[in-house]
């Protein structure tokens, strides 16, 4: 289907344009398409599809740790969580059929704006679903970490067989201690450390450490939320961000925040990046970091992913950075609605997409049919299936 966005301002992380969108063929194109269904954003903004560059997409439904003091590193949570599995919640959570948690995980990342993801787990048949919610890093390497439980590819062997044209993602450093602080060191001599190494977590990272990354042109993955609940405190993201060597991602709910706009929430006050910086790491930045040809714009060419907001005045970025997912008047996949406001119905009609009416925390909202199975919804805290759908009080698409 293709179809013209109208009036809105379009925000990325270099700036505001205004300035007709036009969609076809799932991509954003350069012109206009015969007979384009017309979609009035008047007072609107739209933004690119956000990217969440670390999510381990098959536990965000299970219950974190109880409250307890920073761990050390990584290695020393493992350990705990071992233990913690004798817990029966978290043993029903793990009792779910594991294609139907990774599309959870998938679900939430899609309800706060996340269009692609990179899932750091084994492939499964179920990420391969036609209509799995979110788009995926693909075609990348990875090992788990340097140490700790046999899981995932061997370092050297799957650092080898990546193309250096593709990303090849490890934790690492994610701790406080001396252990932690030695990675960088370790991976270095290993020969695994090069321009597609992507580092996840970078905690325990020193100012040489960061130098070297910096120099020989590897990244760093941000989870400020999930490093401060574990190890009680994050990496300074600046020098690595001012380089374009900086993305940011939620981890999963096991240890991290919500969604990627919660982590944006809890960050923002800190002031350590203004908005526009914490823009840019889930779009620009992280399709760079990530080699995401066609993600985290919305050029001409570029994937037709994007987040709809009101425009509420003031500065732009803040429209969508610092507000939750019930604020997201619609996200977009493909060129197409997924999840909206009820007047959106007409674009989703005219699409063919048939929906179902959700209250979203408390916010009615119009989701896909083919992502709206009752026992999906059920995993989701805070999203819950309604009939019939609440009146729209203006209807966007075609004539105002």
């Amino acid at each position: 289907m293709d179809t013209t966005l109208s009036g809105a301002g379009l925000v990325t992380a270099t700036g505001t344009s205004r300035a007709p969108l036009h969609l076809a063929g799932g991509r954003i194109g350069s012109r206009a398409a015969k007979a384009a269904f017309p979609v009035d954003l008047r007072d609107h903004l739209v933004f690119p599809g956000l990217i969440n560059a670390h999510d381990h997409l098959q536990v965000n439904g299970v219950p974190p740790l109880p409250a307890h003091a920073p761990f050390p590193n990584s290695y020393a949570w493992i350990e705990a969580f071992q233990r913690h599995f004798s817990d029966p919640a978290v043993a029903a959570a793990l009792a779910i059929p594991k294609q139907r948690r990774l599309r959870h995980g998938a679900l939430k990342n899609l309800l706060a704006g996340v269009t692609c993801v990179a899932h750091h787990d084994p492939w499964h048949p179920e990420l391969d679903a036609r209509n799995f919610p979110v788009a995926l890093l693909r075609g990348h390497g990875w090992s788990y970490t340097l140490d700790g439980p046999a899981y995932g590819p061997p370092v050297q062997a799957s650092f080898a067989a990546t193309p250096p044209s593709r990303p090849w993602i490890i934790h690492l450093a994610e701790g406080t201690d001396v252990v932690a602080a030695g990675e960088l060191t370790r991976l270095d001599r290993l020969g695994c450390l090069a321009a597609n190494s992507v580092l996840v977590h970078g905690v325990g990272l020193g100012e040489r450490d960061i130098d070297r990354v910096i120099a020989v042109g590897a990244s760093v993955v941000w989870c400020p939320g999930s490093n401060r609940r574990l190890l009680g405190r994050s990496l300074d993201p600046r020098r690595l961000h001012a380089a374009g060597r900086l993305a940011i991602g939620s981890d999963s709910r096991l240890s991290g925040a919500r969604d990627l706009l919660e982590e944006w929430r809890e960050e923002s006050p800190r002031g350590e990046l203004d908005s526009r910086a914490l823009l840019a790491l889930a779009t620009s930045a992280a399709a760079r970091v990530l080699r995401l040809a066609g993600r985290g714009g919305l050029d001409p060419g570029c994937t037709g992913d994007m987040v709809i907001v009101a425009d509420r005045g003031g500065d732009e970025v803040d429209s969508l950075v610092g507000h939750t997912r019930a604020d997201l008047r619609a996200v977009v996949r493909d060129g197409l609605p997924r999840l909206a406001d009820p007047d959106f119905a007409g674009w989703f009609a005219a699409a063919g997409i048939e929906t179902v009416a959700v209250t979203l925390d408390g916010k009615a909202k119009l989701l896909a049919r083919d992502l709206a199975d009752d026992d999906l919804l059920a995993l989701e805290p805070g999203l819950e299936p309604v009939s019939p759908a609440a009146p729209a009080r203006r209807r966007v698409g075609g004539a105002r």
